[in-house]
């Protein structure tokens, strides 16, 4: 892949389509195939109706690429914020599906305008303030969540409990009255997503998991004819119901599934609790994708993180008003598109274009897509946020990370998601203060730039970590690029793990651009671990 960064970069807006038409044309549609599912799923799963998602991707491909902060993501509905999505509903809906959908549309609206804010305020830096491990705590919990409530969906079984814990302790009951050709359709779905990219032939990784599941699903769906309520015997000792329930419903227009929000509830703190979610988590998961993307991209190009967050907000204004679940930018089928070929973000536009075309023209073909394929897609999701590898990849950084993670990941299970990332955090500043961190240091890092012959040396003091990193930051930032950057913490007592990972993407970024990074006096510090990037502490420490 990196081959390609020495060609040209390819150009922008209309000479940019006339130059890739051809490549942008066949990765979004490629990557329209796996967002219709996906799009779908992660509708259901938040408690929406099942064309809300791709009214989301419609409005993000199609309008929000058009603010041109970013090159390579596609927005869209994310899995991620499911949890909050589904917690809005039920809320604020206090029992009534549809009340709880539209009030949960004025949340989006409100959560939207606060992200504008954030990018005109420049705030495209928060990806850069919370701790890695609570972050991956974040994501880890989001994804137990949603493997806790499609597991039933998966089964055909409809669970008793509403909370993470108590679906978790239903899945050994569900799994004992489970409908076996709902749970067939769904366990044979959930196969292929595993196996599929075991295979090493490049013909076969070419064929996009979610598309060979609905090619496998729906002519097993026609077959046992969900199409039709009726009743059948398994191994004649019981009999189970199944029907149209079982598949994926859609409005017959496009138009009659416009819904407004309701603003009535705005000024309540069960709202105010989830624009705060909405707009936070939302805008920390579409930064941190497109810094993933942006390290992935060939020709090493930089997103606009304040513009491309201006217009996920203006994108979820728009999604909020007319029925659609929030988006971000979405990091698997910005993956996707990359590997697909895609060179610019008309691919995103021509992705929203087949989602728009497919809906509008095709809503029977989508009729047929049984609801247990689609759970086997989120449940795959939430395999990767919270797989085993993502316990032990932060366990090697060291124990205190691993209980940062772990902490987020307990509370955020028992609470919410706001709840769980300040509990991460708060964890985070205890280790801190027990590693020595003077609290009048938490947000205000202490360094001084010298410069002599065009290097230029920062000198850190006292403590790096993820609190005050922000301003080390925009300091380096202020540096011209292309120069000699040597980052001294022979003064300093401590550096965390979010400071390591975070200077370590920094030199990747600066050197790529043709500069010389140094990362220094660290000689006279103890690692948390054996990690590369883990925390460092003086052995004696300096009094300043």
């Amino acid at each position: 892949m990196n081959s390609n960064s020495n060609l040209g970069i390819p150009k922008k807006g209309l000479a940019g389509l006339r130059e890739n038409w051809k490549q942008d044309l066949v990765s979004g549609f490629l990557v329209f195939l796996i967002a219709l599912p996906l799009c779908l799923g992660i509708s259901m799963a938040s408690g929406f109706p099942p064309v809300s998602g791709t009214f989301t991707a419609i409005i993000g491909g199609v309008l929000v690429s058009f603010f041109g902060g970013s090159n390579l993501t596609i927005k869209g509905p994310a899995a991620g914020l499911i949890v909050i999505a589904l917690g809005a509903v039920e809320e604020l809906g206090n029992g009534d599906p549809l009340l709880g959908y539209k009030l949960t549309l004025a949340v989006i609206v409100i959560a939207g305008l606060l992200q504008i804010v954030f990018g005109i305020l420049k705030s495209g830096v928060l990806s850069d303030f919370f701790p890695s491990a609570a972050v991956h705590g974040m994501m880890a919990a989001i994804g137990i969540i949603i493997i806790a409530k499609q597991v039933h969906v998966l089964f055909g079984v409809k669970p008793e409990a509403k909370e993470t814990i108590g679906l978790m302790a239903e899945i050994p009951h569900s799994f004992s009255q489970m409908n076996p050709e709902i749970a067939i359709i769904g366990i044979v779905s959930l196969l292929v997503l595993f196996i599929l990219p075991l295979f090493k032939n490049k013909y076969i990784k070419m064929i996009p998991a979610p598309l060979l599941v609905l090619l496998i699903a729906i002519p097993i769906g026609r077959y046992f004819d969900l199409e039709h309520e009726h009743t059948y015997l398994f191994l004649d000792n019981h009999e189970y119901s199944i029907g149209p329930k079982f598949l994926v419903t859609l409005p017959d227009n496009l138009i009659s599934a416009v819904t407004f929000p309701d603003f009535s509830a705005l000024f309540t703190f069960t709202s105010f609790k989830y624009i705060i979610m909405f707009a936070l988590v939302g805008s920390l998961e579409s930064l941190l994708s497109s810094k993933a993307i942006d390290s992935i991209d060939p020709y090493k190009r930089k997103s606009d993180m304040n513009r491309d967050l201006i217009g996920v907000g203006v994108g979820n204004t728009l999604a909020g008003l007319i029925g659609g679940l929030p988006m971000i930018s979405e990091i698997v089928r910005s993956s996707a598109n990359i590997n697909n070929g895609g060179r610019t973000w008309w691919s995103n536009v021509f992705h929203g274009l087949f989602l728009l075309i497919f809906v509008a023209f095709f809503p029977l073909l989508i009729h047929q897509i049984p609801l247990t394929a689609l759970a086997a897609m989120l449940i795959f999701t939430g395999y990767r946020l919270a797989s085993p590898k993502e316990f032990f990849k932060t366990y090697k950084i060291g124990m205190e990370q691993f209980v940062i993670f772990s902490v987020t990941i307990l509370i955020t299970l028992s609470t919410d998601l706001l709840l769980g990332i300040a509990a991460g955090i708060v964890v985070k500043f205890l280790f801190h203060f027990k590693n020595g961190l003077p609290a009048k240091y938490m947000f205000k890092p202490m360094f001084t730039v010298t410069t002599l012959d065009d290097k230029f040396t920062v000198h850190v003091f006292h403590s790096a970590v993820f609190s005050n990193y922000i301003k080390l930051k925009k300091s380096l930032d202020s540096l011209p690029r292309g120069k000699s950057i040597c980052i001294d913490f022979t003064n300093a007592n401590l550096i965390d793990h979010t400071v390591m990972e975070n200077l370590q993407h920094y030199k990747s970024d600066y050197e790529r651009e043709g500069g010389v990074f140094i990362i220094a006096g660290l000689q006279e510090h103890s690692s948390f671990s054996n990690h590369d990037l883990a925390g460092r502490k003086k052995k004696t420490p300096i009094h300043h």
